[in-house]
């Protein structure tokens, strides 16, 4: 499974690691991501989502449902 937010979409990120003498290595940054079961009282079921956090944060602020509205996502 890769490691990308169901609903943001977003991925971890590369760029180099720089020791003190300046020497760079290849490095991945991954996303925050946490597995949360969100329940969608529209359609009386709950679904399990691999998110980031501040997915997460957007979503308990705006609410699920306008939340996949705005994202343009039907679960």
């Amino acid at each position: 499974m890769a490691r990308k937010c169901s609903l943001t979409g977003v991925r971890g990120l590369t760029g180099n690691s720089v020791s003190h003498s300046q020497h760079k290595t290849k490095r991945v940054q991954q996303p925050n991501l946490i597995k949360k079961r969100i329940f969608i009282p529209e359609e009386n079921r709950t679904v399990t989502l691999r998110l980031t956090t501040r997915a997460l944060r957007t979503l308990n602020k705006k609410g699920v449902s306008q939340f996949l509205k705005e994202a343009g996502i039907s679960v």
